[in-house]
């Protein structure tokens, strides 16, 4: 017998709990993104190689891969905003350290820290889906997609602007205060949430996920540095491939699994997160290539330096805060299916203009290609997060979205990897006058169209995939948030 879920909520709590849920991705993204101009002086101040300087930015994302899997699993166990206020915690005093950070060591401990604090997005997603109005909630997570960019877009110029006067130490220190702010706000205003499924830690599961993650990730990131053929880089591949083999059959007999493969297998999450691990792969292979060109000398590129290259993608940061919440807002009447699609095609079409015109155009036309495939990035990202949050039965919200998140580093990770192959691949070197001369190893065109073409390809196949999703918003909602087709029966 099925038993409607009869809920009510309080929409003035969540216009409140909406100012901290879509600042954080800001500050986060803010804050992870005024590293990069950084990376050249901390590699000099502490006396490390380029490739140990990698670490600063990978031991965040190594950490953070484990993460979002095991606090979404706690979230569900404990109570998500428990859960989300630990992971902030551990973000806020990570910022804290990396400003004092005496040694490359310490760096590299204080980094991890923050890796930790990568689980509140997750766990955030959750709480949207569970505390706020149903027809509310599309619109909320498309806001919280556009902050990823909006911070990026602030934070590269600042954050160079700030290294070069003041030290790389006042980019973290500059964000402390707004850091330490969120988290009491985050304390005072967010409720507890309203699903919490007790059980035991799957403590096979963690040492299985971390077998997995860690060697894929670190033979991804050194791999274009030692190579692809070799016996380090296929060991610690071959490595990861047989945890995850170990994992799903582990996690499919065990009791109370870390990652339920039921949940993430199903339907419509195994299309979000396989979509948002590809999104995230083409994504990073773009911006790879957009940073090139922007940065390289003429005629090679634009010429522009950091604080310019920032600057020239406010265009696409103000265009996704517009579509992204519109975008929320408009799936909820024509459903979800039809903006996943529709976005993924538009991103391959920007990326195959991309590839034709980009080293070819001129800097407003490079910067309007940039927009088009950003619109169709916002479609796709909005579209997969809501498919997935609306498609899981909400006692195991927290798992479903750290698996998602965890999807999604993936395909981040490896997006960088093969796009610095792609450059190293087809190179030239260069020589700038000067006293002595410049040598310098750049792109070629065939690099950026190989990359905005592969990128392109990841979203006409997203473009398929996405006809696969069954359509979420259907039933639509009655008066007063109810969703028409929530039953426990459907949940389950």
């Amino acid at each position: 017998m099925k038993m409607e879920i009869e809920e009510t909520y309080d929409l003035s709590y969540a216009k409140r709990a909406v100012a901290v849920l879509v600042l954080l991705p800001l500050i986060v993204m803010y804050t992870e993104a005024v590293l990069i101009p950084s990376l050249p002086t901390i590699q000099k101040e502490f006396g490390i190689t380029q490739g140990d300087a990698s670490w600063i930015l990978s031991i965040y994302l190594l950490v953070g891969t484990v993460s979002v899997a095991i606090m979404g699993k706690l979230g569900d166990m404990y109570g998500k905003k428990r859960m989300f206020v630990v992971a902030l915690s551990f973000y806020t005093a990570g910022v804290i350290l990396n400003g004092f950070a005496p040694s490359y060591e310490w760096l590299l401990f204080s980094r991890g820290m923050q890796g930790i604090g990568m689980a509140i997005f997750p766990l955030g997603f959750s709480l949207v889906r569970e505390e706020f109005p149903p027809e509310m909630v599309p619109e909320v997570q498309g806001m919280i997609s556009a902050m990823f960019a909006v911070g990026m877009v602030i934070a590269l110029p600042l954050g160079a602007y700030i290294s070069q006067n003041y030290g790389w130490r006042w980019t973290y220190h500059s964000v402390v205060p707004f850091a330490i702010l969120m988290l009491i706000l985050s304390v005072l205003i967010l409720r507890e949430s309203r699903y919490i499924t007790p059980g035991k830690l799957d403590i096979g599961g963690i040492l299985l996920l971390m077998a997995f993650v860690v060697p894929a990730i670190v033979a991804v990131t050194k791999a274009p540095t030692v190579g692809w053929k070799n016996t380090q880089t296929i060991g610690l591949l071959g490595i990861s491939a047989l945890a995850f083999v170990l994992l799903i059959f582990y996690e499919k007999r065990v009791e109370n699994p870390l990652i339920p493969i039921s949940v993430i297998s199903s339907r419509n999450p195994m299309i979000a997160n396989l979509g948002i691990m590809m999104a995230g792969f083409g994504i990073q292979m773009m911006n790879q290539a957009n940073t090139y060109i922007l940065q390289m000398p003429e005629p090679y590129g634009f010429g522009k330096t950091i604080l310019q290259s920032g600057l020239l993608m406010t265009p696409n940061a103000m265009v996704m805060l517009v579509v992204a919440p519109l975008t929320g807002k408009l799936m909820v009447k024509f459903g979800v299916r039809i903006f996943a699609t529709l976005g993924a095609v538009i991103g391959g079409i920007g990326l195959m203009l991309l590839a034709k015109f980009a080293t070819s155009s001129s800097l407003p036309g490079f910067i309007a290609l940039i927009v088009l495939t950003g619109i169709g990035i916002t479609l796709m990202n909005v579209s997969l997060i809501n498919v997935l949050i609306f498609s899981v039965d909400r006692r195991v919200m927290g798992v479903a979205t750290g698996a998602n998140s965890l999807f999604r580093s993936f395909g981040s990770t490896w997006g960088p990897a093969i796009a610095g192959t792609v450059m190293t691949t087809y190179s030239r070197i260069i020589t700038i006058p000067a006293n002595p001369p410049m040598h310098f190893m750049i792109p070629t065109d065939k690099a950026y169209e190989v990359l905005f073409s592969s990128s392109a390809a990841v979203f006409f196949l997203l473009f398929l995939i996405s006809f696969g999703i069954k359509e979420v918003f259907k039933g639509g909602f009655e008066k007063g948030g109810m969703y028409k087709s929530a039953t426990v029966e459907d949940a389950l």
